[in-house]
C-alpha cells in the first residue's frame, strides 16, 4: 500500500467524485487519528492538536500553512492557546477526496 504522505495532491476541477464510503474506510486506517465528521452535510477530516504554548501552536499552524500551499490544497485551521484544530475537505467535490487524506498524513507528519 502507498504510503499517503509521500504522494502529491493532483488538482481537483470539479469532475472527480467525492470518495465513496469503502475508499474511505480503505483510507482511515493510514490516519488513524483524524476523525470524520459531518459539517453542513459534508464529510470532513478532523483532528485537534495539542501544544504546550501559544508560541508553539502559532508555529504548527504555519508549518501546515506551508504545505497547504506547496500542494495547493488549502484546510480550515482554527489557532487557539495550546491547541490546533485542522480539517481537511475538498470544497470542489463537497466532500472528502484522495487529496484529504494525503494532507491528513502530510500534517501529521508535522508533530
Amino acid at each position: 500500500m502507498e504510503k499517503l504522505s509521500e504522494l502529491k495532491c493532483v488538482a481537483c476541477r470539479g469532475s472527480e467524485p467525492k470518495l465513496t464510503d469503502a475508499e474511505i474506510a480503505e483510507l482511515q486506517p493510514q490516519v488513524p487519528e483524524w476523525e470524520i465528521v459531518e459539517q453542513d452535510g459534508v464529510l470532513r477530516l478532523e483532528r485537534m492538536f495539542k501544544f504546550k504554548n501559544y508560541a508553539q501552536s502559532v508555529d504548527f499552524t504555519n508549518r501546515v500553512a506551508a504545505i497547504a500551499e506547496e500542494q495547493d490544497h488549502h484546510p480550515l485551521i482554527v489557532l487557539e492557546w495550546g491547541r490546533v484544530t485542522v480539517q481537511w475537505w475538498t470544497h470542489v467535490v463537497k466532500g472528502l477526496h484522495k487529496n484529504d487524506f494525503i494532507m491528513a498524513a502530510k500534517t501529521d507528519e508535522l508533530i
